[in-house]
């Protein structure tokens, strides 16, 4: 096989799971990864990221419904384009859906008899060239063996191999500042909607030429994400304060202290990190604020409206609200607020965001059947990868939009919650990891999204990889059931409850025991509070009997816990792990307030 791995380095460029997002990578860090300030056009690596996945996002609109093939549907183009999909940070592979299996497919009616790659009018050695570069897409899938499409185009090529060796190989950078201003230069010659063109022949958008870009910029990625890089730290932790009790009149006190510092952090009712407007962030403060009582304050009513309105003049053509990416989140968010808000002005722009929202979801739509292990979920919007946890706000949003629970979206949704559950009785995944399966756990808990879980595997007596059930997801599967329509006494939602119960605690996001980093049990904490106080007042019970035997009042508990970590400046923060932006304080004390607009008790916008 060594033939076969020097046709093709791009295969190694990420892990198989290297994919990540805004919930899965650590953009605090990621930004400050920037060594070199060379020119300030030129990306940091969560920059670099969301421009990719631009690209790919255009990339994905150019494959053909009926052929599967991408561009000209010719092996060249769609074996190039796999390529950028494949070597992307998200390191896409065929289970990931039918943008690329279908392509697959595609590419196994374009194989002759003799393992070449051509559509019937290519000579020598043009029919190398394209058949090197199949290889490379099959390389870099992993679709890899003797027997098979790959095998079959190793044996056509033979020695003349060799001359194609590098011909897909990742381009190597001396430095990062060099990476980093190709990747800038790059991006500069590309067309709004994410595309390149030829620049000779065409003026036009070019798939090829897309494609080659994007797996450019994957190179520039992988240098600046490792070149020069210091070793990963293991992060210190604290144990959280204990937890303070508070009064009704202490709550209301802590939620106008927040909101005094969210507003303190601009001017125009936008909202974001480092001194960038975001889109998303700007939605989660907008449904913070609004947790403060009327009458308001001229200056904090005056920022809700203008947040508001901004969010409104976002959307898009096909309802769609955001600045650019994380389509789904932002649509999902914003949809919260504005019903929260109650505005009368607002209505249409809730029931086109409605609309985007059912037709995103992993359906027939897009090409998945029931049977895929992505039906009935939605992603970050553009990632091409459900989880969980868009879909649980995907699922809030719609029933706040006022979409009825025997609508479709709500049962397509239960087969992706069902597939993210550890209850081997109804989640029917089997999914392969190199040669060892993964399959359902029996735990009744949640997990990111099927076969996955960001708590990572546990690997059984057999070889079988199980995914760890997490507090977060648990409480989002738990909180997606109820919006679904499932009753209490259902057995995926009793399976759940019951893990929660085991695992109740308000001490770390549980689940993450298993890992070396102890910062691990404190990721995503205030995501896990909001989700949990949701969750549970979904659920409508007032106390949790733990597995010690003792009664835990959760609203109390959980106003104490926040009470408790509330800085002097009004806000809150994750101080043992930034990841998933809670090292900012703008998202993190916004998961604060709202959590807290719940435990009240008495909000008319608490989920009761």
């Amino acid at each position: 096989m060594l033939l076969a791995h020097s046709i093709l380095a791009v295969a190694t460029l990420v892990p198989q799971h290297g994919g990540d997002s805004q919930q899965g990578g650590d953009p605090i860090l990621d930004r400050k990864s920037a060594v070199v300030q060379e020119d300030p056009g030129t990306p940091t690596v969560s920059e670099l990221k969301d421009e990719i996945d631009r690209s790919l996002r255009w990339l994905r609109t150019q494959q053909h419904d009926e052929s599967g093939g991408y561009g000209d549907e010719s092996a060249l183009q769609t074996s190039t384009a796999l390529i950028a999909f494949a070597s992307s940070h998200r390191a896409y592979r065929y289970s990931d859906g039918p943008f690329i299996s279908r392509a697959i497919h595609h590419l196994s009616k374009l194989q002759r008899d003799d393992g070449a790659f051509t559509d019937g009018q290519l000579q020598r050695p043009s029919i190398e060239a394209t058949t090197a570069t199949a290889i490379a897409a099959l390389e870099a899938l992993e679709l890899t063996g003797e027997e098979t499409m790959h095998g079959r185009s190793l044996s056509y090529m033979g020695k003349s191999a060799a001359g194609f060796a590098t011909l897909h190989a990742p381009r190597q950078f001396d430095s990062i500042a060099e990476a980093r201003i190709h990747a800038g230069e790059l991006l500069k010659k590309r067309s709004d909607d994410g595309s390149w063109s030829d620049g000779f022949l065409s003026t036009g958008p070019s798939v090829l030429r897309t494609a080659r870009s994007v797996i450019e910029l994957n190179s520039s990625l992988l240098k600046l994400k490792t070149a020069d890089a210091p070793p990963a730290a293991v992060r210190e932790t604290k144990p959280l304060p204990p937890l303070s009790p508070a009064s009704r009149q202490e709550v209301i006190k802590a939620l106008e202290l927040g909101a005094a510092f969210l507003i303190d952090t601009s001017e125009n009712g936008r909202f974001g990190a480092l001194g960038r407007e975001d889109a998303g962030i700007t939605a989660m403060v907008m449904s913070a604020l609004l947790s403060i009582p009327e009458p308001r304050g001229e200056r904090l009513q005056a920022s809700i409206n203008q947040g508001l309105d901004w969010l409104g003049s976002l959307q898009k053509a096909d309802g769609s609200i955001h600045d650019g990416q994380l389509a789904n989140y932002v649509t999902s968010a914003s949809i919260l607020a504005f019903a929260k808000a109650g505005r009368e002005k607002d209505q249409p722009i809730i029931l086109a965001a409605r609309g985007f929202l059912t037709k995103l979801q992993a359906d027939e739509g897009e090409g998945y059947d029931p049977t895929h292990h992505f039906y009935g979920g939605v992603g970050y919007g553009g990632d091409e990868r459900p989880d969980l946890s868009n879909l649980q706000m995907a699922l809030e949003a719609l029933s706040a939009s006022g979409l009825e629970t025997g609508d479709p979206a709500f049962a397509k949704a239960l087969r992706f919650l069902e597939r993210s559950q550890n209850r081997s009785e109804s989640n029917d995944v089997s999914l392969v990891d190199g040669v060892a399966k993964i399959l359902s756990g029996n735990d009744g808990g949640g997990v990111y999204a099927p076969g996955q879980s960001k708590a990572g595997l546990m690997t059984l007596a057999d070889g079988t990889l199980v995914p760890r059930s997490y507090g977060s997801m648990t409480y989002a599967l738990l909180k997606g059931y109820l919006f679904a329509g499932l009753p209490r006494e259902d057995p995926r939602v009793e399976a759940a409850w019951q893990w929660l119960r085991k695992n109740y605690t308000l001490d770390i996001n549980p689940g993450f025991e298993a890992s070396d980093d102890p910062s691990s049990a404190y990721q995503g904490l205030f995501y896990y509070f909001t989700t949990m106080a949701r969750a549970l007042a979904l659920y409508g019970e007032e106390t949790v009997l733990d597995s010690a035997g003792i009664e835990h009042d959760w609203r109390s508990e959980l106003t104490s816990r926040l009470a408790a970590m509330q800085r002097q400046d009004g806000s809150w923060i994750n101080e043992n792990s930034p990841r998933w932006w809670e090292g900012n304080p703008v998202l993190a004390t916004a998961y604060a307030m709202l959590t807290l607009d719940v435990t009240r008790g008495d909000s008319e916008t608490s989920p009761r």
